[in-house]
């Protein structure tokens, strides 16, 4: 009888192929692994069988919600891929304001709608068709961030199908230790998380931004005064400085914008005040300021940002120093863009807030991270060739790296803190002594330390 109520792909089965990889959002997908086997996960039931049957094979598990890892991490040689695709549900309880949903619900293209019909809001990934999945295992870096904290921190609870084969639900009081690491771990998480239990919050009544575009010949001007001023705006504010091309200019432009979340007109000015200081604001090219926004408006430029069907090289950094250390080690990566579509982001984190206790433990001021964006396999050496100059040239001011945009297949740096790095490892030698979880996805060791200090 069939185990499960989704499908087992097995190599040499047609569909194999496209199981494998159909559902990989970068299309560099990777040429030199495939699973031993695909299960494209229906119901909760399946999740729990589908760790059973690798238990009986001896293979290891990897898992896949929305797909989005530029690495591949679910691409896993003679693991099953548990993919969780085809298993999407969500609820909202408006007597305790939790929502629930399973790992590969879109937070902007799904999540987000259903909840704004209860006048609730998520702060999910900023690129619309991202799964919960992987964002809030790595620690979710959503909306408004630097104000409202980090997605993870609103993990209420999680079901989680074990090593053991169990399925059991984790919070702060039972089994506590999942709970924990589940917060953080990202890819090296040892379970199966099957359903997240979300604290949401009221649907900002106003929103409303500040775009200054300038030309690059002002980089270094505009984001001194940048650097040292952001930590003085709200935290009602979202502070994003970025260049990337625009369809009117024929060359990559700085854009400094803001953000609000408030809910009256009133509350955003003030809120943005601060941005419109910049005492370059006269030679920017143009200036939006204060201007009603909806968050439709917002998904819509984050999903021309990250256009399906192409290739991406993707690498980040905690950036931390004072501005004549940060400015000049940032040029490369902001003003040298090897194509049209390539754009990189200065995220600001200021001042920085604490963090509760969870796996997710390394933060800084200031987030920087390019996307390089292009459409075939002939520029990939290239391509990837810029990207480790450009990432190579913040290493003077480089804490470590978040998860989320990080591969390390490529190269490594401190993701997590000390403390909590030996605790995970702890965890995992209890939780799953025989690696079941196929984990991190490397060239060698991961030991959550910057490549330069090994």
């Amino acid at each position: 009888m069939n185990r499960f109520s989704g499908t087992l792909h097995l190599p040499g089965d047609e569909s194999f192929e496209e199981a494998c990889l159909g559902r990989v959002f970068n299309a560099r997908r990777p040429t030199d692994r495939r699973p031993a086997a695909v299960l494209e996960a229906r119901t909760e039931a399946d999740v729990v069988e589908g760790v059973r049957l690798a238990l009986e094979r001896g293979w290891q598990v990897a898992v896949r919600s929305g797909g989005h890892s530029w690495a591949a991490w679910s691409v896993r040689g003679d693991a099953l891929l548990i993919d969780l695709g085809g298993f999407r549900e969500m609820a909202y309880d408006p007597d305790t304001r939790i929502a629930t949903a399973t790992p590969s619900v879109k937070g902007g293209d799904e999540l987000n709608p259903f909840l704004s019909g209860f006048g609730r809001f998520f702060n999910g990934g900023h690129c619309p068709s991202v799964g919960i999945g992987g964002f809030l295992l790595q620690g979710g870096q959503g909306w408004n961030a630097r104000g409202w904290g980090w997605a993870a921190e609103n993990i209420v609870a999680i079901d989680v199908v074990t090593a053991e084969g169990e399925l059991v639900r984790a919070d702060e009081t039972h089994h506590s230790d999942l709970f924990w690491a589940a917060r953080g771990a990202g890819p090296g998480f040892f379970g199966v998380v099957t359903r997240f239990h979300l604290r949401t919050r009221p649907l900002p009544g106003h929103l409303a931004h500040t775009v200054h575009a300038y030309p690059l010949d002002l980089f270094d001007e505009v984001m001194t005064w940048l650097h040292e001023a952001h930590h003085t705006v709200s935290d009602l504010v979202e502070i994003v400085a970025v260049t990337q091309g625009l369809p009117e200019y024929d060359e990559h432009v700085l854009l400094v914008t803001g953000l609000s979340f408030t809910d009256t007109p009133e509350q955003a000015a003030e809120a943005l005040a601060p941005l419109h200081a910049n005492p370059y604001a006269d030679r920017a090219l143009f200036r939006v300021e204060a201007t009603p926004t909806t968050l439709a408006e917002q998904i819509h430029g984050q999903r021309e940002a990250n256009p399906e069907s192409h290739r991406y090289f993707v690498d980040n950094a905690w950036l931390t120093g004072s501005a004549s250390d940060v400015v000049p080690a940032i040029r490369k990566a902001f003003t040298e863009h090897p194509t049209p579509q390539t754009f990189t982001i200065w995220f600001s984190m200021a001042p920085l807030r604490g963090l509760p206790d969870m796996a997710f433990s390394l933060q800084s001021e200031i987030y920087c991270a390019t996307y390089v964006v292009h459409d075939g396999p002939e520029r990939d050496a290239e391509l990837r060739a810029w990207l480790d100059e450009a990432m190579a040239a913040m290493q003077p001011v480089t804490a470590g790296q978040y998860l989320g945009d990080s591969d390390f297949t490529v190269r490594q740096l401190k993701f997590m803190g000390d403390e909590q790095w030996r605790r995970l490892q702890e965890i995992r030698a209890v939780r799953d002594p025989k690696g079941l979880f196929a984990g991190y996805l490397s060239a060698g060791a991961v030991t959550n330390t910057n490549h330069w200090e090994q």
